[in-house]
């Protein structure tokens, strides 16, 4: 089977994945060209979407004369509509297209500039992202939403319309692009076109964007002299590629109602006959694809998250449930600062007071050496069996020794004897007795029963009690 669009154009069926370009001035037939593509695909089962911004292709629905039933498709928006179309309902209506592979008319022709260019880009951007089998996109008055400048809520637009005539094979769209001003419709996305349809061109600027187009695929500039001379319907045909022609052909006149002719008579714009459509199966599938958008619709997700959080705290009051409080961590100083600056003054007083104590043991210790030095030298020499000498009155015996003549000790004594005296006294003849010779004084105070106190003594512990009294190697004086 065989799209057929002239005696010598005819079509294979991979044409729905194919991309065309219609180009033509107003009247030399270039919406009947696409009409025939569409019809040929119809009848082919080929699905297809026309986007109309003119609103004229409700014209599909009915037959070339007006009395028959035509193209049995539904036509979304305009003055014709089957069912009404809104401006935000371009994902929805990509979704029910993919789903269901539905062959539709979008007319948008009664949206106003910037719902049209939203609507159109969410259109494009969902197609896109979800297609996967073969469609082909009639973009009717391309140069309006695919423009060579584009202002900046259309740059959005042309970029999504790009995507799918670069890339949309990949995903099974095809796209044929029609305009009466080519100078004005978008040149990166023109030139990616596989087969490029030129009815009759007059105007310099479009000439010279199909002369673009042929010098990008590598085509002939003879052609393009003939153009502002071509009859209504008749084109020339490049296909570089994908058929590998570039001939000259005569379109065959549609089989449905030309809805974008010039009207003649107001009955001419009224069929009688409108091929029926199911709106009632059309409105089950955009029931389920409305609740399954609703189900994806980040909006609609985020509006169900409110509500149910609305209920789950209004079901906590009810039921009293408190939620816990969340514990907070405070950190509270256990001293004050004051505090801590006393601490440390009385950790360094006892500091202090340890080391003057730790000195002070340190002395006794040495003291309490020597102490036990002489007791050792008392109990050694008693241990080898000197005995010692009776003393008796110490002072009685110093005086018929005649001052020490006898020991060798040089004793004189000024006034009275006092009791440390003699103790001191008793002491050093006792340290002769048992054989030391010279006795420190550590050894004589122990003898005498006093506590030495290192250089000075005390009463009654130290030595003070013997007044003037000293001890020297060989002698004393007192």
């Amino acid at each position: 089977m065989k799209l057929v669009l002239s005696a010598k154009l005819h079509l294979p069926l991979d044409a729905v994945t194919q991309t065309f370009g219609i180009l033509a001035v107003r009247g030399a037939g270039k919406s009947n060209c696409a009409a025939i593509l569409a019809e040929q695909m119809a009848q082919a089962n080929l699905p297809f979407v026309v986007i109309d911004p003119t609103g004229t292709w409700w014209g599909l629905r009915s037959s070339a004369d007006g009395k028959g039933p035509g193209l049995s498709l539904p036509v979304f928006g305009g003055r014709k509509a089957d069912v009404p179309l809104e401006r935000a309902a371009g994902p929805l209506l990509a979704d029910l297209v993919v789903d269901e592979m539905l062959s539709c008319v979008l007319d948008v022709s009664e949206f106003s500039e910037g719902d049209k260019v939203r609507f159109l880009t969410d259109f494009a951007d969902r197609l896109y992202r979800r297609n996967e089998t073969p469609l082909h996109l009639f973009l009717e008055e391309a140069d309006d939403y695919i423009p060579q400048r584009p202002f900046r809520e259309q740059a959005r637009c042309l970029r999504a319309w790009e995507n799918i005539v670069r890339r949309g094979r990949a995903r099974g769209l095809g796209v044929t692009l029609i305009s009466q001003r080519s100078a004005a419709l978008n040149k990166m996305v023109l030139t990616q076109i596989e087969t490029l349809i030129v009815l009759r061109t007059t105007s310099p600027q479009d000439r010279k964007a199909i002369a673009a187009w042929l010098e990008y695929h590598g085509q002939s500039q003879e052609v393009l002299a003939s153009l502002p001379s071509l009859k209504t319907g008749e084109a020339w045909v490049w296909s570089p590629s994908w058929l590998k022609t570039l001939k000259r052909v005569e379109i065959h006149r549609r089989t449905t109602f030309d809805s974008a002719a010039t009207p003649t008579r107001v009955a001419s714009r009224i069929p009688a006959t409108l091929a029926d459509v199911d709106l009632g199966a059309i409105e089950k599938r955009m029931a389920a694809t409305i609740e399954r958008a609703k189900q994806e619709d980040p909006r609609e997700l985020r509006r169900r998250i409110a509500q149910l959080e609305g209920e789950r705290k209004e079901w906590q009051k009810t039921n009293a449930i408190v939620s816990p409080a969340k514990e907070k961590r405070v950190e509270v100083p256990v001293l004050k600062a004051q505090q801590i600056d006393r601490l440390v003054k009385h950790y360094a007083k006892m500091i202090e007071e340890a080391d003057r104590h730790g000195k002070a043991m340190s002395l006794l210790w040495r003291h309490q050496s020597e102490e036990a030095k002489a007791l050792f030298d008392v109990l050694q020499a008693m241990s080898a069996g000197l005995a010692p000498a009776p003393v008796g009155h110490l002072s009685q015996r110093i005086r018929a020794d005649q001052a020490g003549v006898r020991t060798g000790r040089v004793i004189s004594i000024t006034g009275p004897i006092t009791g440390p005296e003699q103790r001191i006294l008793n002491a050093l003849a006792w340290s002769e007795g048992i054989g030391i010779e010279t006795p420190t004084q550590v050894a004589v105070a122990f003898l005498a029963g006093y506590t030495y106190g290192g250089g000075r003594s005390t009463t009654p512990k130290g030595l003070s009690g013997a007044r003037g009294l000293s001890s020297t190697s060989g002698n004393a004086s007192g």
